[in-house]
């Protein structure tokens, strides 16, 4: 899968200091995997709604480094099927980089 946000990647690269990873391992959900965006089960987040999205391709996994994180979760880059507002209102927001633990993969449908 291509990934056609160079422009948008620039700038997120500009603002980190430093490249997206590109390096895809094994086990992670893979560019162009559908998914819902789902809201926390003990606060009112991090999105309004739930949503469908899909993994894009700017940016592989990254470890996610924030003190709440669970032990080994990962950060993934999503665009969504259409703009949302997250739990205070920000946005509308076309793509955000999410924690795992707010996705659940969709089943690939059938051929």
């Amino acid at each position: 899968m291509t990934d056609s946000s160079g422009p948008v990647r620039g700038a997120v690269e500009h603002v980190l200091g430093r490249p997206l990873s590109q390096t895809w391992p094994t086990g992670a959900l893979s560019p162009g995997s559908r998914v819902t965006v789902v809201r926390a089960q003990d606060w009112d987040g991090p999105w309004q709604v739930e949503f469908a999205g899909t993994i894009d391709a700017m940016g592989a996994r990254e470890p996610n480094e924030h003190p709440q994180a669970l032990d080994g979760e990962l950060l993934y880059w999503v665009t969504f099927d259409t703009p949302q507002r997250d739990s205070d209102g920000d946005g509308p927001y076309g793509k955000a980089q999410i924690w795992g633990r707010y996705l659940r993969a969709e089943p690939e449908p059938e051929a």
